[in-house]
């Protein structure tokens, strides 16, 4: 923000509120839960992000997993 905002009277700032948490509440977790994770996908994508990088994980298919099982010994 700007910095000082008007002075708004106890019954305007209470509408505010109450409408701002309306909307919030409003939104279904599953959908909330959908947008963190694409938002993390889209900050871990940025190169010049600050502090600790996440690291990649190899994801191994449940097929090459047999594969690589069934090559060792037993």
């Amino acid at each position: 923000m700007n910095g000082k905002q008007p002075d708004i009277d106890g019954t305007e700032a209470a509408a505010r509120f109450d409408a701002l948490v309306r909307k919030v509440l409003s939104v279904p977790h599953e959908e909330i839960m959908r947008r963190e994770v694409e938002y993390k996908r889209q900050s871990a994508m940025n190169p010049n992000r600050r502090g600790p990088k996440r690291k990649v994980k190899n994801v191994v298919s449940a097929n090459e997993r047999n594969k690589s099982s069934e090559t060792l010994p037993r």
